[in-house]
């Protein structure tokens, strides 16, 4: 039980931090008058969060509410397939993000140019890792 609270404020806590980079996003285009929800970055991005917010509900509902283990153990493999899915998502926002970024400002040097490579890199053996272990938790 312990391990379902943690795995919920945790993810409560990505939730709130989300949100407060969508509306620092938003605020700083209308401060710059940049048109918002213009890329595959913010749709990807917002698909997201909005997906993240229906998995959480029903994560609650399901594994904190509900007191029929039948149902639980129904729900485990979707939930793991939905949360599997938004680090899919999560990863191409960031990937895509990166890119459009790096596009716009135009890189000045060869470093900057690495320096991108590398954070994309990382970003995508990361959720490789992640994707990894949970794939691979049922055989510990």
């Amino acid at each position: 039980m312990v391990q379902k609270v943690v795995h919920m404020i945790l993810q409560l806590l990505a939730f709130v931090l989300a949100v407060v980079g969508l509306c620092a996003v938003f605020k700083y285009h209308d401060m710059t008058n940049i048109e918002d929800v213009y890329s595959l970055h913010s749709w990807i991005g917002i698909a997201a969060v909005s997906l993240f917010v229906l998995q959480w509900l029903a994560g609650l509902i399901t594994f904190m509410f509900t007191q029929s283990e039948v149902t639980r153990q129904s729900m485990l493999p979707w939930h793991i397939c939905g949360g599997r899915t938004l680090l899919y998502m999560s990863i191409a926002a960031a990937l895509t993000g990166l890119l459009e970024k790096a596009t716009f400002i135009g890189l000045r040097s060869n470093r900057e140019a690495r320096l991108v490579n590398f954070l994309g890199l990382s970003i995508l053996l990361f959720g490789i890792f992640v994707d990894l272990s949970v794939a691979l938790a049922r055989y510990v």
